[in-house]
């Protein structure tokens, strides 16, 4: 993000004028929003409130995100079942689908031969058919893996007619339920359907703030309409992509990129928990998928590398890319930064990354290289700050 910003003028304008744009753009500008490339598209990074106070309205109020970039797939078929259809899914996806009830969701991923993340996704069963939401850097591939790997039977469509909004925090509920009667009973990861303008609008109690929140996906030609009746309400803030980023850094969400790739497996990013006991070796459907031995063979037996939190010691936040030392000398290199950034709900500089297993232990100091200088880092417990998703 900061990289753009430093581009000439013309030079900005000619990458931005080359991308694609969501349903939300003409309010974007409206609301005076920067805006950078991000997978492809040209995205709000935030508004004139500035991402800190951006950050600090949505942990303590709500904020509306258009996450229209990322991909929404619908998964059905015709001629078998939904049983049936979640058994073949669990061949691509290491977690539980056949128990996966109506009107419900998980976290899950795909993985590949080598157990590494091709992405991650949240995937509900609709009753007829699965839906699946994908990372916007990542959708063509993910499409072009399923298609190639699930059976015939199976048919792939791509919601491109649809726009895809986040409504997160305390005040989410109050908010939404003034123009969407009704969600107030939802608990955390139900999706279900309601009414916008007589068009029919999937909501999911679900989020990448850490906070509680809804995710409504919606046609794109009443997206803006719904935007406006939400901005309309006094607590309501447009929040850009700049806070959306710290914020689920403080509670410890993995980014697809730079905390998760198709080298790193779930079992090295702490995702084990994504991955029901029914798939884990002695499960009823243990294995089966793209890179089981390895990752069921590191839920048993533990990683050689491992995601960890980190706390700069000093005002300098510690971003990614930057690698790890055992000492101040720099002796021994033991692993590498993969997100870093100011947190603003706990005033400090934070990191996350990954550490060869050996050395990782609590208040344990590392050092990153920051422009040939070695700064402490203090190893921590994830999250900087406790999520508090509605039970």
């Amino acid at each position: 993000m900061c990289r753009f910003e430093k581009l000439p003028e013309k030079l900005k304008e000619l990458i931005l004028n080359k991308l694609y744009r969501t349903s939300l753009y003409s309010l974007h500008r409206e609301l005076n929003a920067k805006t950078i490339p991000f997978a492809g598209y040209e995205m709000p990074v935030n508004y004139p409130l500035g991402i800190l106070n951006e950050h600090i309205h949505c942990r303590k109020s709500v904020g509306l995100f258009d996450v229209s970039h990322m991909g929404q797939i619908k998964i059905s078929s015709k001629s078998i079942s939904m049983h049936d259809l979640a058994v073949e899914l669990e061949k691509l996806i290491p977690i539980d689908l056949v128990s996966l009830s109506k009107d419900r969701q998980r976290y899950g991923f795909l993985t590949n031969e080598k157990g590494g993340v091709i992405d991650d996704l949240m995937i509900s069963n609709r009753g007829n058919h699965f839906f699946v939401v994908v990372n916007a850097s990542r959708k063509e591939i993910d499409t072009s893996y399923l298609r190639e790997n699930l059976i015939s039977e199976a048919d792939i469509l791509v919601a491109t007619e649809r726009s895809l909004i986040a409504l997160q925090g305390p005040l989410s509920e109050q908010a939404l339920s003034s123009i969407i009667p009704g969600i107030e009973s939802m608990a955390f990861m139900d999706v279900k359907n309601f009414s916008f303008k007589n068009e029919e609008i999937y909501i999911s109690r679900s989020g990448y703030t850490g906070q509680d929140g809804f995710e409504i996906s919606l046609p794109n030609h009443v997206s803006e309409n719904f935007c406006r009746s939400l901005l309309n309400i006094k607590e309501v803030e447009a929040i850009g992509l700049g806070a959306r980023d710290t914020l689920r850094l403080e509670c410890g969400l993995c980014l697809y990129g730079q905390d998760l790739d198709e080298e790193i497996t779930p079992i090295e990013a702490g995702l084990s928990w994504a991955i029901q006991k029914v798939r884990r070796t002695d499960g009823e459907r243990a294995g089966g998928f793209p890179g089981a031995e390895k990752i069921l063979d590191q839920i048993d037996k533990h990683p050689k590398k491992k995601r960890i939190g980190l706390l700069p010691i000093g005002k300098a936040p510690i971003r990614h890319g930057t690698k790890l030392y055992k000492d101040e000398i720099g002796s021994q290199e033991i692993g590498i930064v993969t997100s870093g950034g100011y947190s603003p709900t706990i005033e400090k500089p934070i990191s996350m990354g990954y550490l060869d297993q050996s050395w990782i232990e609590k208040d344990t100091l590392v050092y990153g290289d920051v422009r040939n200088k070695l700064l402490p880092l203090k190893i921590i417990n994830l999250p900087f700050v406790k999520t508090s998703f509605k039970n």
